[in-house]
């Protein structure tokens, strides 16, 4: 069975930090590009971070850039995102995915697996 499951979600004040995991079972991750999304209420999932499983492309959304970093762990079939200095407006379900899809792109379509998501709020 196919299967992407998030972790690491909470609330956490501004300026703080967390790290989201997503581990894979079912398949390899690394022959896949894979990426975390995230989607507010009223909003469009949008990308967050994608990156390449061949070579070292790497995408970041410009409101996370500095902020947030991709981890991917081919031995352990999982990869992390860390998310520091975080603000009001990152409040958000994050999902992470993979796909055959151009990470340097880092939209929803082309990633064909999901996971449930994780719940991220950001709260003083």
């Amino acid at each position: 069975q196919v299967q992407l499951v998030e972790s690491g979600g909470g609330l956490v004040q501004p300026g703080g930090s967390l790290r989201l995991s997503c581990a894979a079972s079912g398949f390899t991750l690394k022959t896949y590009a894979i990426g975390w999304f995230r989607q507010a209420p009223g909003k469009e999932r949008e990308g967050v971070s994608c990156a390449s499983t061949i070579d070292d492309n790497t995408y970041y959304a410009d409101s996370v850039k500095g902020r947030f970093t991709i981890f991917r762990d081919s031995a352990k079939n999982t990869v992390d995102l860390e998310m520091n200095s975080l603000r009001l407006e990152d409040t958000a379900v994050y999902y992470c995915a993979a796909g055959y899809a151009n990470p340097l792109v880092c939209i929803p379509i082309g990633y064909d697996h999901w996971g449930q998501g994780t719940q991220v709020t950001v709260s003083s």
